[in-house]
């Protein structure tokens, strides 16, 4: 009988970013470095786990925009064709390097990597990367969580209940388009929790969700087992909280395993280091200066002399942190059990893009960890929140309290001077989408298609992912822009239902531009 659970709970997600009216679009790049950085690697941990016989059980969420993009047949012909010109600079570094004997098998590394990700992702995939994925729910060693349909940040938009059922059950509807099943768990954009969300989900069939640990510490009335245990709230839908201390192990830059000196440096790379006139045929068109994806320094300290990266060292370093995550956990459930009348439960959710895309060495941390869990069955176990409410169908009832995983805990990185000038034109849209879908019950084809894509653009809008690159100051002028973007297009069509002058020809541009949501209806809203 072991002694405790595991959650590894990794959500994957990406804004909806396609611009197929460019031939070239430099926001695009989020999604190809991730599908090399972090969607392949965990793609390869899986396929190596099951190859190996080597038991494995985690949760994984991906989002709506996430999937749709992957599924893309114009994004999939952008990313193969960005591995071909990864390729063709990795050949040249082979060829810059080859007297140097410290930056030589660097350069090599590079090559074989952008080689095999182009094998994985056109010859074993076909493209479909999703495809690929979803066999390890049928053989399951994942279990698929759901989430909002663009990400939205539920406890902003409620000022129109519609505005939030329409995130929750779209979300839901594209799940079950892409894995056929209907999912037990949910992923609350930005763990952003307020009372009542968990009647939205009940709505829908959702049987559990996460929050972040103070969502749980100041619950009412207070948990006895704190984060250790699931809360049922009042519908009956469970909410797991982040244990903090597994958590900001691994996540934390400075005090975590990804800021140690022997891994790879995220910000040194080829992109700056080398001659410009090198570099620039792998540059944007604009011609600036970005990350390319070839890094060859280590973090080394915090200075600006970094040290060469060396590859054996830094796995060393991720087998001997996988240990000693592994060892924490087991302590920290020997310490808890004395205390709990149950096995306690420890969840530990992360951005699935932290590992490989901002931590290099992510992927084989998490395939040691696995490896070694595997190995000690007798104190800690991996599950699923779903396994663990089959086992302990029993919890305490209490409502969480309103918070997120964000900055400080509640609504600030989402509400803020850079970006609280977008709810009011939210609140105004959701409001005419209601309004649309209660005027319009039997629309004639044309006026369809305009409701749907007045629906769509209004999801695109409400992206959580907008608000957080203005306050991060993160590409602020282009969340800005896809805001307002939509909000225009939005209106535009708004007014155009009442006066009945669809331009069809704009439409049609428009539904070709963002093609998320193929199935959606706008009677969401009705």
């Amino acid at each position: 009988m072991e002694k405790g659970f595991l959650a590894l709970v990794l959500h994957t997600h990406l804004p909806y970013v396609r611009h197929p009216e460019y031939k070239e679009f430099l926001e695009e790049d989020w999604l190809y470095e991730a599908i090399t950085e972090t969607y392949i690697p965990l793609l390869e941990v899986l396929t190596g786990l099951e190859r190996d016989g080597v038991p494995c059980r985690l949760t994984l969420s991906f989002t709506a925009p996430l999937l749709n993009m992957l599924s893309d047949s114009l994004l999939q012909e952008r990313y193969s064709h960005r591995l071909d010109r990864l390729i063709e600079l990795a050949t040249k570094e082979v060829e810059r390097t080859r007297t140097d004997a410290v930056f030589q098998p660097l350069a090599q590394m590079y090559l074989q990597l952008f080689t095999r990700a182009r094998s994985i992702f056109v010859d074993r995939c076909g493209g479909n990367l999703v495809q690929a994925f979803r066999h390890f729910q049928e053989v399951g060693a994942v279990e698929f969580i759901a989430c909002a349909a663009t990400h939205g940040y539920l406890p902003l938009l409620r000022v129109n209940d519609k505005a939030v059922q329409a995130q929750v059950r779209v979300g839901i509807d594209e799940h079950r388009r892409f894995f056929g099943r209907d999912p037990l768990g949910f992923w609350l954009p930005e763990c952003a929790y307020y009372p009542g969300v968990d009647e939205v989900l009940k709505a829908q069939g959702i049987h559990y969700f996460f929050v972040d640990a103070h969502a749980v510490e100041y619950a009412t009335p207070q948990p006895f087992y704190s984060v250790y245990a699931p809360l049922y709230c009042a519908s009956g839908v469970a909410a797991f909280g982040r244990d903090a201390e597994s958590s900001k192990q691994v996540w934390s830059s400075i005090e975590g395993y990804p800021g140690d000196f022997d891994y790879r440096d995220f910000y040194r790379d080829v992109g700056y280091d080398l001659d410009y006139a090198y570099v620039r045929p792998y540059l944007p068109p604009t011609g600036e200066r970005v990350n390319i994806g070839i890094k060859y320094y280590r973090i080394t300290g915090r200075t600006d002399q970094k040290a060469p990266y060396d590859p054996h060292q830094a796995r060393e370093k991720a087998a001997l942190h996988a240990g000693h995550f592994l060892a924490n956990r087991q302590q920290q459930i020997e310490r808890l059990g004395v205390a709990m009348d149950r096995p306690p439960l420890l969840v530990a959710p992360y951005d699935a893009e932290l590992f490989g895309h901002w931590w290099f060495e992510g992927p084989q941390w998490l395939d040691f960890l696995i490896r070694q869990v595997a190995g000690d069955q007798q104190t800690l176990r991996l599950v699923t929140p779903a396994d663990y409410l089959e086992r302990f169908p029993t919890n305490q009832v209490a409502t969480p309290a309103a918070s997120s995983w964000g900055h400080r805990g509640y609504n600030e990185v989402w509400l803020s001077g850079e970006n609280d000038w977008i709810y009011r034109h939210l609140h105004k849209a959701a409001d005419r989408m209601r309004e649309l879908a209660a005027r319009f019950s039997n629309p004639d084809p044309q006026q369809r298609r305009a409701l749907n894509q007045a629906a769509r653009e209004l999801l695109l809008a409400q992206a959580s992912d907008w608000a957080f690159l203005m306050q991060q100051k993160t590409a602020p002028h282009y969340a800005a822009t896809r805001t307002t973007d939509h909000l225009l297009r939005f209106t535009r069509l708004y007014e155009s239902l009442y006066t009945q002058a669809i331009d069809e020809q704009w439409l049609g541009e428009i539904e070709a531009r963002d093609n998320i949501f193929p199935a959606l209806d706008y009677q969401v809203y009705h």
